[in-house]
């Protein structure tokens, strides 16, 4: 058994089952009637959850023709509140105090 939401969080954010929804949906499908559907539905995002509406209507007229469309263009819109803490990474590389001894080569 998988977790429900396993697959549904891309880039910082968290379409829960928001994804399956717009994987079934019919496209291609224009932004006043994917918000008419899907528009109080809630993203979750670093700390902080916000709605599809939100993130969604400072984008112009728009039509979309897959899910995945929508997907990246929700990422595009959240931009840095997806990522929770700015300049900072836990994938590794050196620390200040590596970096002070790190020698030429």
């Amino acid at each position: 058994m998988t977790d429900e939401n396993e697959d549904s969080r891309e880039q910082g954010v968290e379409f829960g089952s928001l994804a399956d929804e717009l994987e079934d949906e019919e496209y291609p499908i224009d932004k006043a009637a994917l918000l008419e559907r899907y528009g109080d539905r809630e993203l979750e995002l670093e700390g902080n959850t916000t709605t599809l509406r939100t993130v969604l209507e400072s984008q112009g007229e728009t039509t979309y023709e897959s899910a995945d469309d929508v997907r990246r263009s929700v990422i595009g819109m959240v931009s840095d509140e997806a990522i929770g803490r700015q300049n900072y990474s836990d994938r590794g590389g050196s620390t200040e105090s590596e970096e002070g001894t790190e020698e030429s080569v």
